[in-house]
């Protein structure tokens, strides 16, 4: 088949949230030469996102379009017999999902597939090795910095599998101006996250904290930026939503819950407070002073430990008496983070390797590391669980059955929510 060098560049992006769609949606144009926007679609699940939620994401005029795993492929079989077939898949998934997805364009048989990018939302603290092993078979595994792509060839390498994929790069999202004080402003952001920390004394605690500091300091103000509202769901389940907490207490006027795209928040922040949020690379980048929290102990499964030598590990008292750390600058080089102008340049490495990719006769079969030879016992039960056979008669689409999914969906996001701590208190009687 002759190779695809058209000026026009077709991209489809499969997201399974609001945050993975934002990811993939930037990291579309940033790695291919054109300026048309990617095709979307957003995965049916357990985390679709709302419509605000995609529009708050900034990145596209255009809302993807909820499909299921097969439909997504039906709809990459379908534009190549229309022969309008993509030219890149971005697949902005968990890793179970990345493997399953390789599995099914590999039997789709196509002319010519796609050239297929993956790679992670933002700080890989957790399943590092099992995670990576899930997406290898893409032909471009993206790290975001220097950091994350030593750790990834080192895991391809140490299992014997090519590491020729993984292509350093950055956060497509970060950006924005750098960081400069306005006279008359002091306002202190607490990144949230959904399930960081977990418990709900771990997430009352914090929330205690955050209130009593902005009693402290009344001239300041004090907002506590969160992902979701109450029945969203965004990448990671969270059972005790702030919004909730924050009932029970009485929080002063300069404390108030904040929504909205982060660059916007970032802009009139002053000091990013968080425990792991990539929010906070994406302050540092900017040059706003950044604070990652050890009131909760520095553990991986909190994933501050990410930041370990970062020189940003600080408590609320040591915040509440106005010290606040400074990053350590051969730490931010190495995650890509760096306020030097080598952002521009970040992606340069990642948008040759595909071109390099398109330019090819053709391109070599999806070869994933996980095989029934390697993983007998383990990937079995991951393409089950997916279930992506195209050959399965088309299910027909009704309002009735779109009724019946919302309610299923509302159904599940309340047990998480207010079910679930219920029956966890319960058996701790």
């Amino acid at each position: 088949m002759p190779s695809r060098t058209r000026e026009a560049i077709r991209v489809a992006v499969l997201a399974d949230s609001d945050t993975r769609w934002k990811w993939g949606a930037l990291t579309a144009r940033r790695i291919t030469a054109t300026s048309a926007g990617p095709t979307g679609f957003v995965l049916r699940g357990r985390a679709t996102p709302t419509a605000r939620q995609l529009a708050e994401t900034g990145v596209s005029a255009d809302a993807p379009r909820e499909v299921t795993g097969v439909e997504f492929l039906r709809a990459v079989r379908d534009a190549e017999a229309r022969g309008e077939g993509y030219d890149v898949l971005v697949l902005a998934l968990v890793g179970g999902t990345v493997r399953a997805v390789l599995q099914g364009l590999a039997d789709l048989g196509l002319a010519r597939r796609p050239v297929i990018v993956t790679g992670y939302v933002g700080v890989v603290y957790e399943k590092l090795t099992d995670g990576l092993l899930l997406r290898h078979g893409a032909d471009v595994v993206l790290a975001n910095s220097r950091h994350d792509a030593e750790r990834f060839r080192a895991v391809y390498e140490g299992v014997g599998a090519g590491a020729e994929s993984v292509v350093e790069a950055a956060l497509p999202f970060l950006g924005g101006a750098p960081y400069a004080p306005v006279a008359g402003r002091d306002t202190l952001v607490f990144a949230a996250q959904p399930s960081v920390p977990a418990t709900r004394a771990e997430r009352a605690h914090v929330l205690r904290r955050l209130i009593g500091h902005a009693r402290l300091h009344p001239g300041r103000e004090v907002l506590l930026k969160l992902r979701s509202k109450p029945g969203e769901h965004t990448t990671h389940l969270e059972e005790f939503p702030f919004q909730r907490l924050v009932r029970e207490l009485d929080p002063p006027d300069n404390f108030r819950l904040v929504y909205g795209h982060m660059g916007e928040v970032l802009d009139r922040t002053d000091l990013l407070v968080t425990v792991s949020s990539t929010a906070a690379l994406e302050a540092l980048h900017r040059r706003i002073p950044t604070a990652v929290l050890t009131d909760l102990g520095v553990r991986e499964a909190l994933g501050n430990h990410h930041f370990v030598g970062s020189g940003l590990l600080t408590s609320f008292d040591r915040l509440d008496e106005g010290r606040v750390p400074t990053p350590d600058e051969a730490w931010l080089g190495r995650q890509g983070v760096a306020s030097d102008g080598s952002y521009e340049k970040a992606f340069d490495a990642a948008r040759d390797r595909v071109a390099a990719l398109l330019a090819l006769p053709a391109l070599p079969p999806i070869t994933p590391y996980y095989t029934a030879e390697t993983a007998s016992g383990y990937l079995p039960g991951i393409l089950a669980r997916h279930r992506l056979d195209v050959t399965a008669p088309e299910r027909r689409e009704s309002g009735l059955r779109r009724i019946v999914r919302e309610a299923a969906r509302g159904a599940y996001r309340h047990g998480v929510q207010r079910v679930a701590p219920v029956v966890r208190r319960l058996g701790e009687l």
